[in-house]
């Protein structure tokens, strides 16, 4: 058998180099990602946390972007629904549910700041702010930083299509274009802007516009991992060999409401809604690794019981866990003496 061939029999995960645990482990997290998501809904319609906001149906284009960086030494700025990608670079259930439960020990900000606002200096998760798209300039500054001090690591942003109207985006794409900085934006286009339809946001692709800025500019489905990882692991390679940024767009499809204080059929119909279940990531990644041996439906009952497992010992830990002191309103606030 001639080279050639020898490649061609390769699965798609093996193309990429992507080993058969590290493929099991991507899906492993999205099933993760999807049951946390779940039981927080669960949680706000029965009283226990005041709100959440979804990421079901974008898991998959999240955890196979995290496995295309370094987890170990990138820096990252997620955007609020990224519990794929948050999960995967490291940060743990117990860690969510004291956020959502807004505890003292809560790492993204102490119980202070709403729930997905993410940021873990450990895991160079650069905290967020309910103001959208400001994390794109943090994101630009971060890499300006890495070509600063000739470092091989890159800072990775997302956002929603909504976002890509802002004028951050424009304005930090800008800088990253013309300084050549290792960025990689992608956008997860889930087609609405809380309310407001993709038709009427974008007379154009979101990708295009890296055109303006003199940067490549990608669009791929959001709902297949192996193009995202794909796409991701270029941009990468492209950025630490100091060829600048890329913009990412992954296509996908918000199949929650925008959040617990939304009623998304006043908007759209449950027919659409419905139509887009069948467009899920999810069970795609899980029937691929049936396809290729690698999982089973024992397997699947298994991982299951063990993240219900799992979530119920993160959720009784998080629960018990102590709220902040009142004077802790103060904290990182003012300066204090010494300080100044």
């Amino acid at each position: 058998m001639n080279a050639k061939s020898s490649v061609s029999t390769k699965s798609k995960h093996e193309q990429l180099g992507l080993s058969n645990t590290e493929v099991v482990d991507m899906y492993k997290y999205m099933l993760l990602a999807r049951k946390y998501d779940e039981r927080s809904l669960l949680l706000q319609r029965a009283g226990k946390i005041n709100f959440h906001v979804s990421g079901i149906g974008q898991e998959v284009a999240q955890v196979a972007a995290a496995f295309a960086l370094d987890r170990e030494r990138d820096y990252f700025l997620p955007y609020y629904r990224d519990y794929g990608f948050v999960l995967s670079v490291g940060m743990t259930l117990k860690e969510l549910f004291l956020s959502v439960f807004a505890k003292a020990e809560d790492p993204n900000s102490g119980g202070r700041q709403m729930p997905g606002h993410f940021g873990c200096k450990r895991l160079r998760i650069v905290t967020g702010s309910s103001p959208v798209t400001t994390q794109v300039p943090h994101a630009v500054g971060l890499a300006l930083a890495a070509k600063m001090k000739k470092k091989d690591i890159v800072s990775f942003v997302t956002f929603g299509e909504g976002s890509s109207n802002q004028g951050d985006f424009h304005e930090g794409l800008n800088f990253a274009g013309v300084q050549k900085l290792p960025v990689i934006v992608m956008c997860e286009n889930n087609q609405y802007a809380i309310s407001v339809p993709i038709k009427k946001q974008l007379g154009g692709k979101v990708s295009d516009r890296a055109l303006g800025y003199g940067i490549p500019g990608v669009q791929v489905d959001g709902n297949d991992a192996f193009e995202v990882y794909r796409v991701v692991k270029e941009a990468r390679e492209r950025a630490v060999r100091g060829e600048g940024p890329t913009l990412i767009e992954a296509m996908m499809y918000r199949l929650s409401p925008h959040s617990t204080s939304d009623n998304d059929l006043a908007y759209r119909t449950k027919e659409e809604v419905d139509e887009n279940w069948k467009k899920d990531g999810l069970p795609k990644m899980k029937q691929y690794l049936i396809d290729h041996g690698l999982w089973s439906e024992e397997q699947e009952e298994s991982l299951l019981r063990e993240i219900q497992q799992q979530l119920k010992e993160a959720i009784m830990s998080a629960e018990q866990a102590p709220f902040p002191k009142p004077e802790d309103t103060l904290l990182h606030v003012y300066a204090s003496e010494g300080e100044v």
